[in-house]
């Protein structure tokens, strides 16, 4: 009887790892580099999924004997992709974008072991309120969100304060739609977790 294979998070985000160990599971964090490059005439609601796909690939070619999770999160304003910032002056643009209007959010997850992939992605719409020249600048000089698509966590104090509405799971903007990832980890791949999911502690 053939035992359910490690666990792979291929990914460097805190917030994805914090998710995942909440969810129950135990893993092991390998990253590498990897070129996150799509093609420009691409759906951009197809992008995230895309790249989680070419990092799943690239990643089995590494550890080929193991179960594997990649994941790509993208923000999308006015049919646009809007990637990490470059720089202070690249977030306060992003955000000045998102201020006041609904943007999505899509994750996008692929799941392989040596037999079997599974991909799917998620859609979250976050609509923000109206955001000061003070507000961006002061939550950029505090939380430097330059790792993060759009330039914002959900789970700071900009989000606490300045969203007005979220349709689809609030774990999805965070980079994990982790009900889904749940499931299939589960009863697509036998993975048990070792540990009852613990959510975010209070």
């Amino acid at each position: 009887m053939s035992s359910t294979p490690l666990l792979i998070l291929a990914s460097n985000s805190p917030r994805r790892q914090e998710l995942l160990k909440l969810s129950g599971f135990e893993f092991e964090v390998f990253v590498r580099d990897f070129p996150e490059d799509f093609p420009d005439d691409m759906d951009v609601y197809q992008v995230a999924e895309f790249l989680a796909e070419q990092k799943n690939k690239h990643y089995r070619l590494l550890r080929p004997e193991a179960l594997i999770l990649t994941a790509d999160t993208t923000v999308i304003a006015n049919q646009q992709v809007i990637n990490k910032p470059k720089d202070f002056n690249d977030a306060v643009e992003m955000l000045g974008i998102l201020s006041g209007n609904t943007h999505q959010v899509v994750s996008g997850v692929c799941i392989s072991s040596p037999d079997k992939k599974i991909s799917f992605s998620e859609t979250t719409e976050v609509t923000f309120a109206e955001l000061s020249k003070g507000d961006i600048e002061n939550y950029i000089n505090q939380y430097k969100p330059f790792d993060k698509a759009g330039s914002y966590g959900i789970q700071e104090s900009i989000g606490l304060t300045h969203i007005e509405s979220i349709k689809g799971s609030f774990y999805n903007v965070m980079g994990l739609p982790t009900h889904k990832v749940y499931k299939i980890l589960a009863n697509e791949f036998g993975v048990k977790t070792t540990n009852p999911p613990t959510g975010i502690q209070s």
